[in-house]
């Protein structure tokens, strides 16, 4: 019994000595910051100029690694774009248009019914320009994340230099919040990156709040609608129990 003791605790310290640098490196991954978020509270809903900002960002820098696959031009109405800006927003892109004469695939111009343009043709095309990482589609990214819209703001506010001890590999980058700190996404937003035509400061922090802003609406464009309903729901309830006592009142008076 002794010696298997003895065995036991020999092959723990193999363990602990083995897993040493993997230890080293493990750092702890912190909380996303909780933010001010418009849409967030009970009758809350989305700041469309917020929403339409984000779609510029979106536009002139996401858009160039980041799909946003189930989206169409004209869902745009949902942040506020009438339908001649919609137009001129689609037709300014180029997307795919069927086949030629000769059975080749070619592009054209994009119309309100057509899906966003996707930068990659294909997964293998986007590996092979972001070396070997496939960017995430967009589309549902607030609500596939834990944390949602607080950890999508955090990643795009937490590129740091690394800690002098951390090993980063080749082709990664530091990231403070994302999940073991490597990241193969460089960092995407820099303050004055966004020229916005209404006088909104374009600092990194309002440009990720913007286009956070636009992706929680991509993930939920119905979010106001529903508390809407949700909120005729209890009030009904409420309109419902009310009648249901002032009746059971009337009902019973007699019975003592």
């Amino acid at each position: 019994m002794m010696r298997a003791l003895r065995y036991t605790i020999a092959g723990a310290a193999l363990a602990v000595a083995l897993a040493g640098p993997a230890v080293a490196q493990f750092t702890v991954t912190p909380e996303p910051p909780t933010q001010e978020w418009s849409f967030n509270s009970l009758f809350g809903t989305y700041d469309l100029a917020a929403a339409q900002r984000g779609f510029q960002v979106y536009s002139e820098v996401c858009s160039n690694c980041h799909s946003l696959k189930q989206l169409h031009y004209r869902d745009l109405t949902g942040i506020g774009l009438s339908t001649n800006q919609i137009k001129a927003v689609a037709a300014a892109v180029q997307v795919p248009a069927g086949l030629n004469d000769s059975g080749e695939p070619i592009d054209g111009p994009g119309t309100p019914a057509s899906q966003f343009r996707s930068p990659f043709p294909n997964e293998k095309a986007a590996r092979a320009a972001n070396n070997g990482a496939l960017p995430p589609d967009l589309s549902l990214i607030v609500n596939a994340r834990e944390g949602h819209a607080d950890y999508v703001y955090a990643i795009l506010n937490g590129f740091v230099p690394p800690p002098g001890d951390f090993k980063l590999l080749a082709g990664m980058n530091y990231n403070e919040y994302f999940p073991g700190h490597q990241i193969g996404m460089p960092q995407p937003l820099r303050d004055g990156q966004v020229s916005y035509t209404d006088g909104t400061p374009n600092t990194l922090p309002q440009m990720s709040h913007d286009v956070v802003t636009f992706l929680a609406w991509a993930s939920n464009p119905e979010l106001a609608e529903r508390k809407q309903i949700g909120v005729r729901i209890i009030l009904f309830l409420v309109f419902m129990t009310g009648i249901t006592y002032v009746v059971k009142r009337k009902v019973w008076a007699d019975v003592h």
